[in-house]
């Protein structure tokens, strides 16, 4: 098992699964926080919302969930939903920043 490859192929998910309120991928807004890959190929994802009453809060956190699932090699994920730290502006990349005309 390759966690590298597998660390590489759950970002490449989470890029793809975007916020339907902001047109930038999870990962670039800045909602995930961690990504562990044990020796089992076990996922444990940490990961927040724009804010704690977010109405599709269960989509994002199944669409992590089930996006991550389908990749190859994971044995099993679990999704930690946190609000500490809180998420803000600081959070998005420069990338997303570029894209929400912010740079």
């Amino acid at each position: 098992m390759d966690r590298l490859k597998i660390e590489q192929d759950i970002v490449k998910v989470l890029k793809n699964i975007y916020d339907p309120e902001i047109p930038v991928n999870i990962y670039d807004l800045g909602l995930i926080y961690e990504i562990m890959v044990n020796d089992s190929a076990e996922v444990e994802i940490t990961m927040t919302l724009t804010a704690p009453n977010c109405p599709v809060a269960d989509e994002l956190v199944e669409s992590v969930n089930e996006g991550v699932k389908d990749i190859p090699g994971v044995k099993d994920v679990d999704i930690k939903l946190t609000f500490e730290p809180s998420w803000d502006m600081d959070c998005l990349s420069e990338e997303a920043k570029l894209e929400l005309g912010i740079l």
